[in-house]
């Protein structure tokens, strides 16, 4: 079992941290929890996410749609699949 500290952060995990990089348990605990939060992330929002930084990138939104199918499936658990309008409508509603 896991046990959480009170910003629902794995205290193991925490513990882990510190001992494999000497980090300070603040700063590992604040590691931690941007990567649980990062790996707790929808598929949607994952998606709404996504667009706005390739976007940003100036990135076409015909390539946008085919990098998110890519890499939705490529997550540590795959989305379900989405088509392309699927995809807009996620985005823009």
């Amino acid at each position: 079992m896991i046990v959480r500290v009170n910003d629902g952060v794995p205290t193991e995990l925490v513990r882990y941290v510190v001992a494999s990089t000497g980090l300070p348990e603040r700063v590992a605990a604040r590691v931690v929890a941007d990567i649980v939060g990062y790996f707790d992330e929808t598929a949607e929002q994952f998606v709404r996410r996504r667009h706005a930084e390739l976007q940003a990138r100036e990135m076409r939104n015909a390539d946008i749609w085919r990098r998110l199918e890519t890499e939705l499936g490529q997550r540590p658990v795959a989305a379900p699949t989405f088509t392309e309008r699927q995809l807009r409508r996620i985005v823009y509603g």
